[in-house]
């Protein structure tokens, strides 16, 4: 090589130190400037030497850095641009061959450079700027220049499910930790983001006013509301200040990471809490109410719950009233709303009242139809024949339903002429249909008394006078023994007293030792008195 090219590379690696001096700092400089104090120093392995594109060989770029022999670095090192012959480079010395050709690396100068320069201009704590490559063992890789490691729990202030959703991000991070010898950087964006949080809470705090309409994120959900970050500060948005309607669970209206506007209700600067709310960037639908649902009119709703004692009807978002069991049905006894309804039913409901001061409503189903005891003097008068079906009994009657949601009482005393009944059954049961006459109908009462016996003529009057004379003999059946005497059945269901003392010429000791239930004997008629309806019976002389 000739002494005029020597001088030039070594005039050119000067003027490379000079230019490094800001960027790489005073000791890359002094390092630099050491290899040209012979070619011993300046050509030793991984040393970073200036040079010049000479050509290119195969896959190789020729590059001349003074060397006895041209250099060799690997073509997909460099853009198009840089490629070009001419053009100056730093390379790094990677492999001395025998024959004294050279093996160089300009990604491992411009790598090694890089970290130079990077610990030359930051220092642990410094907040640098680069961007996410690649997603690597238990973190992400960051350029800043020179790749750093950004581990994943200090990607965020919460640990990102996937930090891979941060690759192609710029971000920015501060460095906490740094290894010179080992060329290794770790950073954190969390302090970053930390930091900044600190700021905009003492500026939030400062400006925060109640009132005031805020941006915030969701940041946890709980059973009685949702905690929202207004970027510094927590608020809570309670459940009840989240609707003007009903909400069963907070996540029905928020979601984890949702970004919502809400209003600041109270703030308290000592215990550092603040109230949040949603529903009042809207209009509180109570305020007119009385102007919307004035009272007897009739509105369209739907069922929303079901209680043992109603239902709530929502009339609109955030008006909700009761319909008490009681003002369900017109005809029903209703004992559970679920007789009746179902939630998410639509109904047709009319305001009985408003309660202001509670924001209540009490609503009734059977107010907006037609009430059927208005026109049941008309549709059953006293003394038609009906048929039914009885759908309960008591001790003292049976409930016969006449038309759907109609019911009439069948009493025991109307059931039979001539039967002392004490319960329904052993003439009528549940389910049973039966024939039997209106007695009377109590429209303000809602009542119905029905009649079987009346359906027929009382024997008592047409059969009794004359079948049944005093000192007639006939046969029966014991049907009830007393402490007094016996009952016994003689004619059609009818029944008569035989009274102990009249059981035998002998004083009798007690009804059970002379007679039993369903015995079958001969009794005379002794007396018939057709006010009372008793008949008096004697064994004495049969």
């Amino acid at each position: 090589m000739s002494a005029r090219l020597e001088r030039i590379s070594v005039v050119d690696d000067i003027l490379m130190a000079s230019e490094l001096e800001s960027a790489l700092g005073v000791e890359y400089e002094k390092l630099l400037l050491s290899s040209l104090d012979g070619d011993k120093n300046r050509f030793e392995l991984r040393a970073i030497v200036t040079g010049f594109i000479v050509g290119e060989h195969g896959d190789d770029v020729v590059i001349d850095i003074g060397y006895k022999s041209e250099g060799y670095v690997p073509r997909e090192e460099f853009n198009e641009e840089e490629a070009k012959v001419g053009n100056k480079c730093q390379v790094m010395i990677v492999e001395i061959m025998p024959n004294g050709e050279m093996s160089l690396s300009k990604r491992q100068a411009d790598l090694e450079i890089g970290w130079f320069k990077v610990l030359g201009d930051n220092k642990e704590g410094d907040v640098v700027r680069g961007k996410v490559l690649r997603k690597i063992k238990g973190g992400l890789l960051v350029d800043i220049g020179v790749p750093v490691f950004l581990p994943a729990s200090q990607v965020d202030l919460r640990r990102a499910p996937d930090v891979g959703e941060y690759i192609g991000q710029i971000v920015e991070a501060e460095i906490i930790k740094i290894d010179a010898e080992r060329k290794n950087i770790v950073v954190s964006r969390r302090k970053v983001l930390e930091e900044e949080r600190k700021r905009n809470r003492e500026n939030l705090v400062k400006e925060l006013h109640v009132g005031d309409l805020r941006e915030g994120q969701v940041k946890n959900i709980t059973d009685f509301g949702a905690f929202i970050d207004l970027g510094g500060l927590d608020g809570l948005l309670h459940i009840t200040d989240m609707s003007w309607g009903r909400v069963n669970h907070p996540s029905e209206v928020v979601q984890i990471g949702q970004k919502i506007d809400v209003v600041v209700l109270d703030y308290d600067a000592e215990r550092n809490r603040i109230s949040l709310g949603l529903k009042q960037k809207t209009k509180n639908p109570w305020e007119d109410i009385s102007e919307r649902y004035p009272i007897g009119s009739v509105h369209g709703g739907e069922v929303v719950n079901l209680m043992t004692y109603g239902a709530f009807v929502r009339l609109e978002d955030g008006i909700e009233g009761l319909v008490h069991v009681s003002e369900m049905s017109w005809t029903k006894q209703v004992a559970h709303p679920n007789e009746v309804v179902k939630t998410s039913d639509k109904v047709r409901v009319m305001i009985l009242e408003i309660n202001h001061d509670k924001q209540e409503i009490s609503l009734g189903m059977k107010q907006a139809e037609n009430n059927p005891w208005d026109t049941i003097k008309d549709r059953f008068p006293v003394g038609n024949k009906v048929k039914g079906t009885v759908k309960n009994t008591t001790n003292y009657g049976a409930f016969v339903e006449i038309e759907p949601g109609v019911e009439g009482l069948l009493h025991v005393n109307d059931i039979s002429w001539t039967k002392k009944l004490t319960h329904p059954s052993p003439e009528v049961n549940k389910g049973d249909v039966i024939e039997a006459v209106i007695l009377e109908v109590d429209k303000e009462r809602q009542r119905i008394s029905l009649g079987m016996k009346q359906m027929s003529e009382d024997p008592w009057i047409t059969e009794i006078p004359e079948k049944l004379k005093k000192g007639v003999v006939v046969d029966g059946k014991v049907t009830k023994i007393t402490n007094f005497g016996v009952f016994v059945e003689i004619l059609n269901g009818l029944e008569g007293l035989l009274h102990i003392s009249e059981m035998d010429d002998k004083p009798v000791e007690s009804p059970e030792s002379a007679l039993q239930v369903g015995q079958e004997i001969k009794v005379k008629v002794l007396n018939v008195d057709l006010e009372t309806r008793k008949i008096g019976l004697s064994m004495k002389g049969v």
